[in-house]
């Protein structure tokens, strides 16, 4: 575990180089930062698109950016507090929200000062407070944000986290927590959490003094070097207070040898591992999004760009009834696992007015090196890397779109998938489902090794 600055600022505007093979005619990118948007989420940090490595603490094989990561605890993607010693001022489940906290200056309850995160009283009994919470998306975490966002003077002055990969059916039955404002943990609660013995779950982040920071940018982030999966996370903190938001940073994992290997499965799920690993423009919301748990809860939870600022004065259709226009823009997901490809949902819900006019999937097979090179290089990738998987196609705003194997053109295995919309505007959903299969990733190959593929039916 290394500590890292606190508050770190995200630049307003920037430029990143624009892969010359994803969109011919392309003229740079004319979008800002994807710093926070119109939507109020928490935007990726640093360099547009870039997503280089990370400071990190030793040497994680494909470490993105972290603050491009996931939050594995979120309410949106189904974590879920399950035990919090004390709730007096406000409940732990705000720690897990997907907003970012807000400030009420003249808001109180009954039990005191109303407080966007979770808040203890002040501890007159002997040991300190902690929760305990399931993660909604089990992976490897990456990093932990701590943030301690409008707790100017309540914030807990200590803390740590352990972690734990626990079973679901090996799990004792959890007494729901309903409303908790102004509660303690009862004995019946403590009897039942006890039976999971957090105690002696694994530290990822040591007892470690939290900073206030500004009163709207409270974040102290924390880096993990593990490679472990995890499933449940108990946060301690020191004696008492509050903490607004804890993101728990990271990737899915699933063990694909309980999968049958006979079944369809989304292979970009990122609750299965699937993951962004570069991107043109996130102005309002990050290409993560669109691989998320569920279906989209609004147009926040999706992708969005910022409206390209070289298209026409006059705009103009080809025959197909494709806009005529000269830029893009893309966005590169590592899959989950490599295999063939034979459904793509691409769904434009809630994009009712800033749907892209087309798009197109383009699959490749990369090795790990290559990736990483590919992420520094800002994905300027060698065209005859990428292969047609599905070709260009007309997009209607605000519906889901499903293409079958009579559509789709490739027929090989991939491990990375690249969708381009054209101009601009935004995706709520990407799901691309087929058959997981094992592939040789071990050094670069002209043509990599295969176990098996997945033949479509031929075009009409």
């Amino acid at each position: 575990m290394r500590r890292l600055g606190q508050c770190p600022r995200a630049p307003a505007t920037g430029r990143t180089p624009r892969s010359p093979s994803a969109c011919s005619g392309d003229v740079g990118d004319k979008g800002q930062k994807g710093s926070v948007g119109r939507h109020g989420k928490i935007g990726p940090i640093g360099s547009k698109g870039s997503m280089a490595d990370a400071p990190k603490e030793g040497r994680l094989t494909r470490f993105l950016d972290f603050t491009q990561l996931t939050d594995m605890a979120s309410e949106s993607v189904g974590g879920k507090i399950l035990f919090a010693t004390d709730d007096f001022f406000a409940p732990a489940e705000n720690l897990i929200k997907s907003d970012s906290p807000c400030f009420k200056e003249r808001e109180y309850t009954e039990f005191g000062k109303w407080m966007d995160g979770w808040e203890t009283r002040r501890k007159r009994i002997p040991g300190h407070d902690w929760c305990v919470l399931r993660l909604g998306i089990q992976g490897v975490i990456r990093a932990f944000d701590v943030d301690v966002s409008y707790f100017t003077g309540d914030y807990a002055p200590r803390m740590s986290i352990q972690a734990a990969n626990l079973e679901e059916e090996k799990l004792p039955e959890i007494p729901e927590r309903g409303i908790r404002t102004g509660a303690a943990a009862t004995p019946e609660e403590f009897e039942a959490i006890a039976e999971l013995k957090s105690d002696d779950w694994s530290y990822l982040v040591p007892m470690t003094e939290l900073k206030p920071g500004n009163p709207a940018s409270g974040h102290n982030y924390f880096l993990v070097n593990s490679q472990q999966r995890w499933t449940h996370i108990r946060l301690n903190i020191f004696p008492d207070g509050g903490i607004a938001r804890l993101r728990v940073l990271g990737t899915g994992q699933k063990d694909w040898t309980a999968t049958d290997p006979k079944e369809h499965a989304d292979l970009v799920a990122i609750a299965f591992g699937g993951v962004c690993v570069g991107f043109s423009s996130a102005k309002f919301g990050h290409p993560n999004n669109i691989i998320g748990v569920g279906g989209a809860k609004s147009m926040a939870d999706g992708w969005e760009t910022a409206r390209r600022l070289d298209r026409p004065p006059i705009l103009e259709n080809d025959d197909n009834g494709i806009l005529l226009v000269p830029g893009c823009e893309w966005a590169v997901f590592r899959l989950a696992h490599p295999g063939v490809i034979t459904r793509i949902e691409i769904d434009t819900k809630y994009f009712k007015g800033n749907a892209p006019d087309s798009c197109k999937v383009d699959g490749c097979v990369l090795t790990t090196q290559e990736e990483e090179d590919m992420i520094k290089q800002k994905w300027i990738l060698p065209a005859h890397k990428w292969k047609p998987l599905l070709p260009v196609t007309k997009l209607s705003p605000n519906q889901s779109h499903l293409f079958d194997s009579l559509t789709l053109e490739l027929q090989d295995v991939i491990t990375h998938a690249r969708l381009t919309i054209v101009p601009d505007g935004g995706v709520s959903r990407l799901r691309l489902r087929g058959f997981p299969s094992s592939i040789c990733l071990l050094r670069p190959r002209e043509k990599p090794m295969m176990k098996f593929s997945v033949g479509f039916k031929a075009n009409p």
